[in-house]
């Protein structure tokens, strides 16, 4: 029960299930300089659990951008049906390396390379963590990404970058098949004229290609998130990919949301601009419907929590598909 949530609470979920948290998950990853750390959560019971792979964004916290943060999506995601894996990148303050290290500031590359390792190793986090062993349905595996993990999302669904400062980084294809839907939270857009000054000269790999995007993805985005250190076109930018991306094939603005989306990175965080917990319950509720119907054919949660947005939600959030 929460007081604070009123209006969302009238879009549809399933009871809450007891959950499992097991940390710290570690993987062994060819070239990468340190161990993979992960956490897993899970409900404690049920069999054939699709599994959500969690991409942390790059914010000012020490320990949010790592597999410690973001404690309302994992939370949520688990009671209500996922296993949640969550992978702490190398640009991770608490436990990544330093920004000037190769592959920096951001290690876009490696984050990507992190998320398709998980997968390769499957087996062994399941012998890790027996509580989930032989219970996660391998066939349904989607990917969350916020901010900068909204990025690693995006060319794991398909979408190809190209560094205009990197020659070993041109037309990249990172496509990973097995995961067969994603969610986009507040990614950065399109390159070259919409980036900021400083944008362009440091972090010159957000030049994504999203005409390469088919897996089926929502794109989630604040219609107050003007993110001017990395655009210069507002708000609008963070939309890029439903716009150009083919398998991109719905939209959420979640009115006067910024790039915190109400909370999703951590309870009482100062990463939050926007905290707001009938915001963030909009936001949890509808990816969960989401990732239900595109993962399960026939799945309604999606098309009906469309329809209790408009009855009961119309002043927090609206939904664009195509």
């Amino acid at each position: 029960m929460n007081n604070l949530i009123k209006d969302a609470l009238l879009i549809p979920v399933g009871e809450p299930r007891q959950t499992i948290s097991v940390s710290p998950v570690v993987l062994e990853v060819e070239k990468r300089p340190i161990p993979l750390e992960l956490r897993i959560t899970a409900p404690i019971s049920g069999d054939n659990l699709p599994v959500v792979l969690l991409s942390h964004g790059h914010g000012p916290s020490f320990y949010l951008p790592s597999k410690d943060g973001y404690g309302p999506l994992v939370n949520f995601y688990a009671e209500h049906g996922f296993v949640v894996i969550q992978p702490t990148h190398l640009n991770s303050k608490v436990a990544g390396m330093p920004a000037d290290g190769a592959g920096g500031p951001l290690f876009w590359r490696s984050r990507v390379e992190d998320m398709t390792a998980i997968i390769d190793q499957l087996d062994t986090i399941e012998a890790a963590v027996p509580a989930i062993a032989g219970r996660i349905d391998r066939s349904r595996i989607a990917v969350i990404g916020h901010s900068m993990g909204g990025q690693t999302a995006g060319v794991l669904l398909g979408a190809r970058l190209t560094d205009p400062h990197d020659p070993n980084a041109q037309n990249v294809n990172m496509r990973e098949p097995r995961i067969a839907a994603g969610i986009m939270l507040t990614a950065p857009g399109n390159g070259g004229a919409s980036l900021s000054e400083m944008a362009a000269s440091r972090y010159s790999f957000f030049n994504p290609d999203f005409s390469h995007l088919t897996t089926q993805t929502l794109v989630v985005v604040g219609d107050d998130d003007a993110s001017p250190h990395l655009t210069v076109r507002g708000p609008a930018w963070h939309a890029d990919a439903f716009h150009d991306g083919p398998g991109a094939d719905a939209l959420l603005t979640v009115i006067g949301g910024k790039h915190g989306l109400g909370g999703i990175a951590g309870y009482d965080a100062k990463e939050t601009d926007d905290e707001d917990p009938e915001r963030m319950e909009i936001v949890l509720r509808t990816t969960w419907a989401y990732l239900r119907s595109a993962l399960y054919d026939g799945d309604d949660a999606w098309p009906v929590a469309r329809q209790a947005l408009v009855e009961h939600c119309s002043g927090h959030a609206k939904v664009e598909v195509k």
